[in-house]
């Protein structure tokens, strides 16, 4: 099965747990963010990702010059609810 075939199987069920009223709240969300122009901002699947430095989940420094020179380095940013 291709990724997007996953995604797209994915998107449905989560729509089929979600009551009408979440899903239109959420897609006013979506609607407004992509009425706002971030998407012209966003780095693009396949564009070098600009260089960044922050803190570890342990508190260590980290940059992504020293995690680059043990290979490739795959990003993953989870949106949660706290």
């Amino acid at each position: 099965m291709s990724l997007k075939n996953k995604l797209d199987e994915t998107r449905a069920a989560s729509a089929k747990r979600r009551p009408p009223e979440t899903r239109a709240i959420m897609q006013r969300a979506t609607d407004d963010l992509r009425a706002s122009g971030i998407l012209a901002t966003v780095t693009a699947a396949g564009q070098e990702m600009p260089a960044f430095a922050g803190v570890s989940y342990d508190g260590r420094a980290i940059d992504s010059a020293g995690l680059l020179t043990r290979g490739p380095l795959i990003l993953s940013f989870f949106r949660g609810h706290w």
